[in-house]
């Protein structure tokens, strides 16, 4: 129930939930069969996998799509590890090309069995280190796996970018994007911050919600 409510307070309309809730079932049911095997999320538990790691990369979806209105668009995950956010965000955006970038070739093997599962014909999974990826070969770059940034990684990320295209960052708390992104030279004007609602997202601690944002740099 919590996927199905989750994507309705992101605005999703039904038939979309409808269509995804037996792939994202799906999907859960690989990652926590091979979880163990292959150290793909820090959890078990179905319902914190759907909060904390579907909901997540679905809450950003609506913003991707909106940085590119061209339907062969091809959209990264770097550094995919258990296809997330990619898996998720291919299945909701069936428009798109999927490249899933991961560096460990267990996880590839993962990443492989559960597109095939799913029957997400948009997904492609690179065997590859981000700085062997070939220059400007994406128009979207993505990823949840990074923190923080620093100078070489971003320099890596965005060298994969194809110019005009954009790199977009799940990040946490605005005061600790602004204190990473000032460490890297960049202004409060010079990236955008989106803020995201995650449903169901809570600090462990407070209770209160947990925040979420995307970071969108242009190249």
């Amino acid at each position: 129930m919590k996927f199905i409510q989750g994507l309705q307070k992101l605005n999703f309309p039904q038939e979309e939930i409808d269509r995804l809730k037996p792939l994202m079932d799906s999907y859960i049911n690989e990652l926590v069969l091979f979880n163990s095997a292959y150290n793909l999320v820090n959890t078990n538990d179905r319902d914190e996998i759907i909060v904390r790691h579907i909901l997540d990369s679905l809450a950003a979806a609506r913003h991707i799509k909106a940085l590119t209105d061209e339907r062969d668009a091809t959209i990264a995950d770097i550094g995919s590890g258990g296809g997330l956010p990619g898996i998720p965000l291919a299945a909701a955006l069936p428009q798109y090309n999927f490249v899933l970038v991961e560096r460990m070739s267990k996880r590839c093997a993962f990443l492989e069995n559960a597109a095939a599962i799913l029957g997400l014909r948009n997904v492609q999974v690179k065997n590859l280190e981000l700085e062997k990826t070939p220059a400007a070969s994406f128009d979207i770059a993505t990823f949840r796996a990074f923190r923080p940034l620093d100078n070489k990684m971003l320099k890596s990320l965005l060298a994969v970018i194809k110019p005009g295209g954009f790199l977009a960052a799940y990040k946490a708390r605005r005061e600790k994007i602004l204190e990473e992104m000032g460490s890297l030279g960049y202004a409060e004007q010079d990236y955008k911050t989106i803020p995201l609602t995650v449903p169901f997202l809570t600090d462990t601690n407070s209770g209160d919600d947990r925040e979420r944002n995307l970071v969108v740099i242009s190249k």
